[in-house]
């Protein structure tokens, strides 16, 4: 589903240039639940707005489902973004004054169709049916993170990227949201691409791949 070649991404500071990917090669397979770790700075998170079309790369090629969309319009990335992926920050980017429900309705609002039955059902599959109208200051860390995830998958994404999902949470919370996303890949059969520093979090996907001074240097099955 996703082929990184040679993925370069060197950043403009002034006159000098930071790369912060050198000839990443990445291959994921369609429905594939994926771990990427590796210290701060190790272009992890790069790689992930990569991958989720949110950034072009300075050089290689990305191809999504067989389709290569490195050198892309913004206007054709931002429609893969709104019918392709589904995000999970660990910021959870709630607005706050919108209710749980209207939250997971803007995840459905960039596609064009807003079908309030979806995102009731979203809701639910996250546990949340009975805490729709409540705002995010209502709710707790790991109930806005569940908010949150609600709001990537109503749209039915074939592809969830989560950047340090469970970041801002105990690990009470933090572990409740990883068997959300595990048991929501294991239903619908997603494709999962997950980053985190926790290794015992890291452990719950099939595969994990380390990042090292923004390379692939090695990977291994959970």
């Amino acid at each position: 589903m996703i082929q990184l070649h040679d993925i370069t991404k060197v950043y403009p500071m002034g006159k000098r240039e930071l790369t912060v990917l050198r000839g990443v090669n990445l291959h994921i397979k369609q429905g594939e639940l994926v771990a990427i770790m590796g210290p701060s700075g190790s272009g992890k998170s790069t790689a992930l707005n990569l991958i989720g079309c949110l950034d072009r790369p300075t050089s290689g090629s990305y191809y999504l489902e067989g389709k290569d969309v490195s050198r892309l319009s913004r206007q054709e990335l931002a429609r893969i973004r709104a019918h392709k992926i589904g995000f999970v920050f660990q910021t959870f980017n709630l607005l706050p004054r919108l209710s749980a429900l209207d939250n997971v309705e803007l995840g459905m609002r960039y596609t064009g169709a807003v079908d309030r039955g979806m995102v009731k059902e979203a809701l639910d599959k996250v546990g949340l049916a009975d805490r729709a109208s409540h705002k995010p200051a209502e709710l707790s860390g790991g109930e806005q993170q569940r908010v949150a995830i609600a709001r990537a998958l109503v749209k039915h994404p074939p592809l969830i990227l989560a950047d340090e999902p469970t970041g801002n949470l105990d690990s009470h919370a933090g572990e409740e949201i990883i068997t959300i996303l595990t048991s929501l890949h294991a239903e619908q059969g997603v494709t999962l691409l997950m980053v985190t520093h926790d290794a015992n979090i890291a452990h719950h996907c099939q595969r994990i791949i380390h990042f090292k001074d923004g390379q692939v240097v090695s990977e291994e099955k959970a």
